[in-house]
């Protein structure tokens, strides 16, 4: 029998979801923080130490953007595991995003890796002390996107930093980089296979598929929105479970209301996977051991502070 209208809906993310901080771990703290600080502007929010570990939100204005969790001692980063491609910021505008990155490109221990106008934003990317990608960059109005089939079109073309900054960095807006806005817009993941995370992403968590042409890819999002999650196998083709290690901790996403997670709860049901449900959070695992938490809105970082990670140290 074809499925409802309601039945399908009932599938979909609200499309009034949003991307919350990324949790980080990491076996240098202050290094860590210094350079979130440094070289991306955020500023400490929030810190608590947990046991033995210590816990501390950054972000801009009170909007957490990362949480860093220092937990010394673990393997560090294997760029071929399933984990974390990058974490993307959003800004609101090409000034802010062009003293963000003016503000990276000088900070020694940032490792710049490309720059690329995707034709639905424009984007500059480095990567952290610790080997986790940082993706900065700004949109252009959904007015001039442009669709095929359904299926927003995104490209990878040149860009080039030095023309961006030479046309768009404001010294006003550099003097005062930190009190601009500034929000996780999206998160890539590496993953072991493309359609075991389409069923995950899309069929189970409840995105929309919005790109299924990239070669090794999968992008997907709610409302509309060219991505708030992306998947590649560029680099982890037949990945398997992660083992513990720093980088990737948690990805959050905030939903409006508890009837969100409702819905949720019935898909993760219905396919027989495992979950926990806090009564503000449903925290799943995604076929690779990348924890997922979707929670109804925060009301400060200290909430996002006690929001528990995966045992052992899986990173």
């Amino acid at each position: 029998m074809p499925e409802t209208t309601e039945e399908v809906t009932e599938r979909q993310l609200s499309p009034r979801l949003a991307m919350d901080a990324v949790s980080l771990r990491v076996g240098d703290l202050e290094t860590m923080s210094s350079y979130y600080a440094d070289a991306l502007a955020l500023v400490p929010i929030e810190e608590r130490a947990i046991g033995r570990e210590v816990h501390r939100v950054l972000g801009r204005g009170d909007v957490p953007m990362v949480r860093l969790v220092h937990t010394p001692g673990l393997p560090a980063i294997d760029p071929r595991e399933a984990g974390l491609f990058h974490t993307a910021f959003l800004f609101d505008d090409a000034a802010s995003l062009a003293a963000t990155v003016y503000r990276a490109a000088k900070d020694p221990r940032s490792r710049f890796t490309g720059s690329s106008d995707h034709l639905v934003s424009e984007a500059f990317y480095f990567t952290d002390p610790e080997g986790n990608g940082i993706e900065l960059y700004v949109d252009r109005p959904r007015e001039v996107w442009s669709y095929d089939n359904g299926q927003v079109q995104m490209d990878t073309l040149y860009l080039d930093p030095q023309a961006y900054l030479a046309a768009h960095l404001d010294e006003d807006v550099l003097s005062s980089v930190d009190r601009q806005s500034g929000r996780v817009g999206h998160v890539h993941l590496q993953v072991g296979d493309v359609a075991r995370a389409h069923d995950f992403y899309v069929e189970a968590l409840g995105f929309g598929a919005t790109v299924t042409g990239y070669p090794g890819a999968l992008f997907a999002s709610a409302g509309g929105y060219h991505h708030h999650v992306a998947m590649n196998t560029w680099n982890s083709a037949g990945a398997g479970p992660r083992a513990a290690g720093l980088g990737l901790g948690d990805v959050a996403i905030t939903l409006p209301d508890r009837e969100d997670l409702d819905a949720l709860v019935g898909r993760l049901r219905h396919r027989g996977i495992g979950f926990a449900d806090t009564g503000r959070s449903v925290i799943v695992d995604d076929p690779w051991g990348t924890q997922v938490t979707l929670s109804v809105p925060q009301a400060t970082a200290e909430e996002l502070l006690s929001r528990s990670l995966p045992d052992g140290g899986r990173g």
